[in-house]
């Protein structure tokens, strides 16, 4: 395991760095740097896990919005779901993009996306409403 400095300016628990040269997530450099955005930090792997476990959980469309909008405002996750450029036939259709951030871990990027899936794959309502939301035709 990796020992880390305790951090005296950061009044929260940390998530342990990524060993060097595995993972492009920028943590130390941001640990180091002193400045942007240190929200991503309280994402330990212990609230990771309740996150995955909260996502998976979402029961319809105004609690995945919801949560996406407390990944943003707790995290600085900036998280964007959207219809694929074809069309769409299964929850493998959508896009889910990460904006670009420092100190969001590779694995964690692959995490978070799955778990949407499989929530949005065992209740397909909320498939359905999210697709309703990008409908050609809703400003008529």
């Amino acid at each position: 395991m990796f020992a880390v400095a305790p951090l005296p300016n950061i009044p929260f628990p940390v998530r342990r760095p990524c060993p060097q040269g595995i993972c492009i997530c920028g943590h130390r450099a941001l640990l180091e740097s002193g400045t942007g955005d240190i929200r991503i930090l309280r994402l330990t792997l212990m609230e990771e896990k309740r996150l995955i476990d909260r996502l998976e959980a979402v029961c319809d469309f105004d609690d995945l919005q919801k949560m996406l909008h407390l990944m943003n405002e707790q995290l600085g996750i900036r998280l964007e779901i959207t219809p694929g450029y074809t069309e769409v036939r299964s929850v493998r259709g959508l896009r889910i993009t990460f904006q670009e951030q420092l100190g969001l871990c590779r694995k964690t990027q692959k995490k978070i996306p799955a778990a949407i899936r499989r929530c949005l794959s065992d209740k397909p309502k909320i498939l359905y409403r999210l697709l309703d939301s990008f409908d050609l035709f809703r400003g008529l």
